[in-house]
């Protein structure tokens, strides 16, 4: 690619789920995703089955790490009505005054356990920004409930941690996961007009590698957030100094948010904003073939073919090899001459105008008979003309 030469992450995942998914789909480590290649996507069946009742057996005696049940409705919280994830104390903490709120930094003791009892997480002092998903969301929308120092056992359906493709290689998918959490500390987060600029950089890259995880879990309303938070914090005021090369690594870490931010907008069919971020790249880097790429699938996809041909071709002449690009372009061509096509039948229907076939053949069966009936009337139109003078002198006479 012009924009990047950089090589998909090959390295240890990130515990809290910005790793490669399991079936090759990745995301380059600082440059956006492959996606000249457009994947074929399946719609995950979210529906839910009842659990299975146990008949005729006695109740088993409630285990501390049991999931919740109808024998303890007062211990379990059901967090969003649904019963997708429900939330129990286990140790009480300070009182409601000391929940953290959105936006704060927070620290938290954290261990995750597959149904079977396998531990596939254990992080003593895990920090994140409360509300900006950066972890499963099981996790940040429940630890908005604790108070300092609660302890509290989490059982989340797979829908709120790592969905229908799971994480390779530990947790399988649809995976339902029992997460036991302390609250630590809880602080505001720095602020962002006294970051250095590589503080600035860090924090933007780690926004958008969240962004990344949600887009290959194809939960692209989270990816656009993730990226709008890395693009914010770009695009904040800063009353520190940074140096060329610093300005320059953010620049880049800018265009690569618009353009993993135009390819989940494109995903969602929102071709105006997905306009909008292709060009705030084209700006930068009029010669980004990813946002030419894209910006000529909007405009295809709006049906604005004459004007999505030219930028397919610009970028075709930047990368001549690639065969996505050919086969777009191509598509795109037939599609333009078949819209041509269309528009003239219908001018001709709207204007009268007999058809190309027809009208040949009727001009031929008319011209022998044409001009002798014209002269013939006019003949005949003077004839009359003579005769009818004629009487009149008579008559004067």
């Amino acid at each position: 690619m012009a924009s990047s030469g950089e090589e998909p992450r090959s390295g240890s995942p990130d515990r809290t789920g910005t790793e490669p998914t399991a079936d090759g789909a990745q995301l380059d480590t600082a440059e956006d995703f492959e996606v000249l290649e457009e994947e074929e996507e399946e719609e995950d069946d979210l529906s839910e089955l009842p659990p299975l009742e146990d008949v005729g057996r006695p109740p088993a005696p409630p285990r501390e790490d049991a999931q919740p049940s109808e024998q303890d409705p007062q211990e379990w919280v059901d967090v969003l009505g649904s019963g997708l994830l429900k939330k129990k104390t286990l140790v009480p903490g300070q009182g409601v005054d000391t929940r953290p709120l959105k936006g704060q930094d927070v620290t938290v003791r954290l261990k995750a356990t597959l149904e079977d009892g396998s531990v596939v997480e254990e992080n003593p002092a895990l920090t994140f920004t409360l509300g900006d998903c950066d972890v499963l969301q099981a996790l940040d929308l429940c630890v908005q409930l604790l108070e300092m120092g609660e302890t509290a056992l989490i059982v989340s359906d797979a829908k709120y941690c790592y969905g229908a493709q799971g994480r390779s290689p530990d947790v399988p998918p649809n995976a339902a996961l029992t997460l036991e959490v302390e609250l630590l500390a809880a602080q505001d987060a720095p602020d962002l007009e006294l970051l250095s600029g590589k503080e600035k950089i860090e924090l933007a890259n780690r926004k958008r590698e969240r962004g990344n995880f949600f887009y290959q879990q194809a939960d692209y309303v989270l990816a656009i957030n993730s990226y709008d938070i890395a693009l914010k914090i770009i695009g904040s005021s800063s009353k520190v100094d940074f140096s060329p090369d610093e300005e320059a690594e953010l620049l880049d870490v800018k265009v690569k948010c618009l353009n993993n931010l135009a390819a989940s907008q494109l995903k969602l069919d929102h071709y105006e904003a997905a306009l909008k971020s292709c060009n705030l790249v084209l700006e930068h880097q009029p010669g980004n073939i990813k946002a030419l790429f894209r910006k000529g699938k909007v405009l295809a996809q709006q049906g604005e073919y004459r004007e999505a041909i030219p930028i397919l071709k610009a970028a075709l002449k930047l990368e001549p090899s690639n065969k996505t690009i050919h086969a777009e372009l191509s598509k795109l061509v037939k599609k333009h001459a078949d819209q041509k096509n269309v528009e003239t039948e219908m001018y001709r229907k709207m204007l009268g105008n007999p058809s190309a076939a027809g009208a040949p053949g009727k001009c031929k069966d008319k011209l022998p008979w044409s001009i002798p009936w014209k002269w013939l009337f006019g003949a005949t139109a003077i004839a009359l003309g003579g005769v009818a003078l004629s009487v009149v002198i008579a008559a004067r006479n």
